[in-house]
C-alpha cells in the first residue's frame, strides 16, 4: 500500500530486455534520486510512477525491477530513459498524508490541458469511460503515482473529463511539471470507490 505522497523524483537510468520475444519484459535500473534506500531490501515493493514494483537488486545509486511486458502495454512513462515519480510502500508507522493507494494502474489518460490559472496550474485528464463512475467531484484520484483532489468532472459519449488543481509545491516535486497535452499518464482510482462498486454490483 501507498500513499500517493511522492517521496523523491528519480529516473530510469537504463532499460534492458529480458528476452528476444516481442512479448518479453525489461530490466529497468533506476536512479533513486533522494529517496533513502538504506531500508530497503530485495523483495521490497517501490512505486514507480503510480506502478507498484518489486526490487529485484540494489545498485550504488538505486535499484532495479523487472517489468512485465503486460505492464509495459497498461502504463505510461515506464517505457523509456527519465524521470519518475518514486514511493515506497507504507509502513504502519507511516502518516496517511494522500489516500490509500495500492500501485495498480486501472488505465492511461490524456492529458487534454496543462495550463496556469493564477499561481496554480490546472490539469485536464481525459480518462476512459469505464473509470467515470469512479470519478467524483472532491474524491481522489491518482495521477502518475500523486494523490490528487478531483475539482470538476465532466462526461461525454466516450470518456471522462476531470480536471485538478496543482499548487506550485505538488508541480516543483513530482514529474508532474512535464506534462503537456497528449501526455499520457497513469491512473489509479480512489480504492474505496472500488469496494463500494463491487458491494453495489452484487444482487442481494
Amino acid at each position: 500500500m501507498f500513499t500517493g505522497i511522492v517521496a523523491a523524483v528519480g529516473k530510469i537510468s537504463s532499460i534492458t530486455p529480458l528476452g528476444s520475444e516481442s512479448d518479453a519484459g525489461v530490466r529497468l535500473t533506476v536512479d533513486a534520486g533522494g529517496l533513502p534506500m538504506a531500508d530497503v531490501a530485495l523483495g521490497d515493493s517501490i512505486a514507480l510512477n503510480g506502478a507498484c514494483m518489486t526490487v529485484v537488486s540494489k545498485t550504488a545509486n538505486g535499484f532495479t525491477v523487472d517489468v512485465s511486458r503486460e505492464s509495459l502495454n497498461r502504463t505510461a512513462g515506464l517505457d523509456a530513459v527519465g524521470e519518475v515519480n518514486l514511493e515506497k510502500a507504507l509502513t504502519l508507522a507511516d502518516r496517511l498524508g494522500g489516500h490509500l493507494v495500492s500501485g495498480h494502474v486501472d488505465g492511461l489518460g490524456v492529458v487534454r490541458k496543462f495550463e496556469p490559472v493564477g499561481e496554480s496550474m490546472e490539469l485536464v485528464v481525459e480518462a476512459p469511460r469505464d473509470l467515470a463512475k469512479f470519478l467524483a467531484y472532491k474524491g481522489s484520484i491518482v495521477v502518475n503515482g500523486v494523490s490528487l483532489t478531483v475539482n470538476r468532472v465532466a462526461d461525454t459519449a466516450q470518456a471522462c473529463e476531470f480536471s485538478i488543481n496543482l499548487i506550485p509545491h505538488t508541480v516543483e516535486v513530482t514529474t508532474l511539471k512535464h506534462l503537456k497535452a497528449g501526455s499520457k499518464v497513469n491512473l489509479e482510482i480512489d480504492l474505496i470507490a472500488r469496494y463500494v462498486e463491487r458491494m453495489l454490483s452484487l444482487k442481494a
